[in-house]
């Protein structure tokens, strides 16, 4: 069932990403590429391979130079000070590479120049004059068919006539090669549509390319002549190559992952660079789409540069992730727009409401009735049932896990097709919730149901582990088991469970108090005056209100709150499913603790517990009140109904 690497020979992956010119701060244009390249990284090493995750930030050229000497530093202060900027959003996109390279680390630029003297002795670069159009955005030159309206066509913008000496790489003798490498191994360049863009530019002819620079300083001493420094597309390709580990043990690399605007660079020099320089070739080179944001074209001169930590603050690490693997069809390379709209439909419905609610519900059984895996009346080994008496488990069928059609989603993700990996596990945690409504634990207190949703959470968590980590790691904890893909076959080792902390809190839920205030996502709303009241603003769409989760309670307990003049405790029954809450209401000035014992109320549970006066509150209660006014009622149910009856 599961994919097992041998303890001798492990397999071995290596992923790249495009390296960032970090002339500016990162966007999320950006994190979509290096989001994607950390999860085939994390399911990799998940199922026992042997991982290397390069990124980093590319920091030579002519385009450094200009935009530092127009904020008044040295290309070394700007590259030092945003490359910092790139490494610091992705850690808040829990984004680990192995290496963060960068172009100006002494052992890149040593390799470069070992790499042109070796691309020398074999006969593939002569010195010339060079004059052309040249795109400093770019750092390449166009032909005049290459334009579009006379413009560069990725930066719309006028380009330079350069004339200047020039040392040259002899591509155009590599035209028949690269034509073979694409018809005998079609994987080399993916997706197809690329690789048929590829096929038909090489084959309407090669020109050799002009590798070095003499009108600027900003880059690698050229070894062949000291005048000159490296063309920036020679020095940047072979960071892949530096950076594969300790004497290149990870090369040749199994995905380099990069935009549409650097498929040439990477599908056509790269492999002649390499073949000249006597080394392998990399087995796949991933072309994928560009992204937008809410609609719009990612630039810096519209205002939409949106920084990675900026979303990462508003809706948190996690989700941002599962929206940039979950909403874009990687693998077909198509273009695809960051709507900030979508990203908060998917936060609540799949994330809160299926995972979340899941973990939540089932925790909560767990934790008031046990588990167990196998009744102790049906085991008669007594070695296995003092293991039972023990432990509370044996290793028994899980009918539910059978469900879930493992093959399906390593297939997916072997594809690239990220995306209908995550339709597969999200449409498995579906089949669970549905067992959860069928089987109805907290009515018939089955501890054999209760362990088999135990264990499907389990093999949830540790396929979404790639995805969202974060998430992932919290439910292992619950649920006491590692995130290693060989536990999925393992039976769950855990007979005493806590009810897991609320994962995912809703975004935009519009739970106010007084005023309007912004909620952050995973923190606990803000608190008002009026403590523990929840009042609705004057105008809330049904859409909105419908994502709270509304349930009936009694009041069974009511307690005043050291150091809180305004606080009730109260401890509110919601039923077998939720069970009992603790809630902290600033109720004590309206409601007297005989007017609340054994009083029906509507109570909002999915909200993540906040901390009041040293104690935890578990939920909001319901109430219609007025500060203007001083008035506050509290909303119950016109009839006595059962505890834990959800609302709307």
């Amino acid at each position: 069932m599961v994919k097992k690497a041998s303890p001798k020979l492990k397999k071995k992956f290596y992923v790249t990403t495009a390296i960032d010119y970090p002339n500016a701060e990162p966007h999320i244009g950006h994190a979509y590429q290096k989001v994607v390249a950390d999860i085939f990284a994390r399911w990799h090493r998940l199922i026992g391979e042997k991982v290397f995750f390069l990124t980093g930030t590319d920091e030579h050229g002519k385009k450094i130079q200009e935009v530092a000497e127009k904020a008044g530093k040295t290309p070394r202060q700007l590259v030092d000070e945003n490359a910092e900027k790139f490494k610091l959003a992705w850690k808040s996109l829990n984004i680990a590479p192995d290496r963060f390279i960068r172009t100006t680390d002494k052992d890149h630029e040593k390799l470069v120049q070992e790499v042109i003297k070796k691309c020398y002795d074999n006969g593939d670069i002569y010195k010339g004059t060079y004059e052309g159009l040249y795109c400093v955005g770019c750092e390449a030159y166009y032909t005049e068919k290459d334009l579009v309206d006379g413009k560069c066509p990725l930066h719309n913008r006028p380009l330079e006539v350069i004339k200047e000496e020039s040392y040259f790489f002899r591509l155009s003798k590599y035209q028949d090669f690269l034509l073979k490498l694409y018809k005998e191994h079609p994987e080399f360049v993916l997706p197809n549509e690329r690789r048929n863009e590829m096929t038909n530019r090489v084959k309407e002819g090669l020109k050799d390319l002009s590798i070095s620079r003499t009108s600027f300083n900003w880059g690698i001493p050229f070894p062949l002549d000291k005048k000159h420094i490296t063309y920036v597309w020679f020095d940047a390709l072979f960071n892949y190559l530096t950076g594969a580990g300790k004497n290149h043990e990870f090369w040749p690399a199994n995905l380099h992952l990069l935009g549409k605007d650097n498929g040439w660079f990477h599908a056509v020099y790269w492999p002649a660079f390499l073949k000249s320089a006597g080394y392998e070739l990399p087995k796949t080179v991933f072309i994928h789409g560009f992204l937008s944001f809410n609609g719009q074209k990612i630039s810096k001169s519209l205002g939409n540069a949106i920084s990675p930590m900026t979303l990462v603050e508003k809706y948190g690490a996690d989700s941002v992730r599962y929206f940039i693997a979950r909403n874009f069809a990687f693998a077909e390379g198509n273009d695809g727009d960051f709507s900030e709209k979508s990203l908060v439909d998917r936060h609540n419905n799949e994330l809160a409401n299926k995972l979340g609610n899941l973990v939540s519900r089932v925790s909560a059984l767990a934790e008031r009735y046990g588990l167990e895996s196998t009744s102790k009346a049906n085991v008669k080994n007594h070695k296995t049932l003092s293991r039972v008496e023990k432990y509370g488990l044996t290793k028994t069928e899980n009918k539910l896990l059978k469900k879930l059609n493992l093959k399906k989603i390593e297939n997916h993700i072997e594809n690239y097709e990220i995306d209908k990996a995550l339709n597969e596990i999200f449409a498995f945690i579906d089949k669970t919730n549905e067992y959860v409504q069928e089987k109805k634990p907290w009515e018939t207190q089955d501890k054999k149901v209760l362990y088999e949703l135990a264990d499907s959470i389990k093999a949830i968590a540790i396929l979404l582990s790639p995805f969202i980590p974060e998430t992932s790691e919290k439910i292992s904890k619950v649920f006491n088991f590692k995130l290693d893909y060989k536990e999925i076959d393992k039976p769950l080792k855990v007979s005493k469970i806590e009810k897991a902390p609320i994962l995912f809190t809703k975004i935009e839920a519009l739970i106010l108090e007084e005023k309007p205030v912004e909620t952050k996502v995973n923190k606990p709303a803000e608190t008002k005056k009026i403590e523990g009241i929840a009042t609705m603003a004057d105008m809330i769409k049904y859409d909105d209100f419908a994502k709270l989760d509304l349930r009936v309670g009694t009041i069974k307990n009511v307690e005043p709150l050291e150091g809180a003049d305004k606080l009730w405790k109260l401890s509110v029954d919601l039923g077998k499913e939720i069970g009992q809450r603790t809630i902290l209401a600033g109720i004590k000035k309206y409601y007297s603790k005989e007017q609340l014992l054994e009083r029906q109320i509507i109570v909002i549970v999915n909200l993540e517990p906040r901390k009041m006066k040293g104690s935890e509150s578990q939920g909001m209660l319901l109430a219609a009140g007025s500060a203007a006014s001083d008035t506050c009622i509290l909303i119950s149910p016109e009839k006595k109904v059962e505890n834990g009856t959800q609302i709307g």
